[in-house]
């Protein structure tokens, strides 16, 4: 009598495909946390941003509030 010979090759493919899936998964995984990461960054850029204008702003304001009639003595001065 033949034996029977077991072919494995399904098995193996199917592996195969398991593997890749798994790989493919870490990656976009990856490239998600990379995204979230810049996208909080720039969140923090542009909250910077925001303080940095409003601090001008502030002091434009002040700027703009102070007496611009000085009167000089030049008399005194000399």
């Amino acid at each position: 009598m033949e034996q029977d010979k077991k072919s494995h090759g399904a098995l193996t493919g199917s592996i195969i495909i398991i593997i890749i899936l798994i790989i493919g998964g870490i990656y976009a995984w990856q490239q998600k946390v990379k995204n979230d990461l810049k996208l909080k960054e720039l969140q923090e850029i542009q909250k910077i941003q925001m303080l940095q204008y409003q601090e001008i702003s502030s002091l434009e304001e002040e700027i703009e509030s102070l007496s611009q009639n000085i009167e000089v003595d030049l008399e005194e001065i000399e």
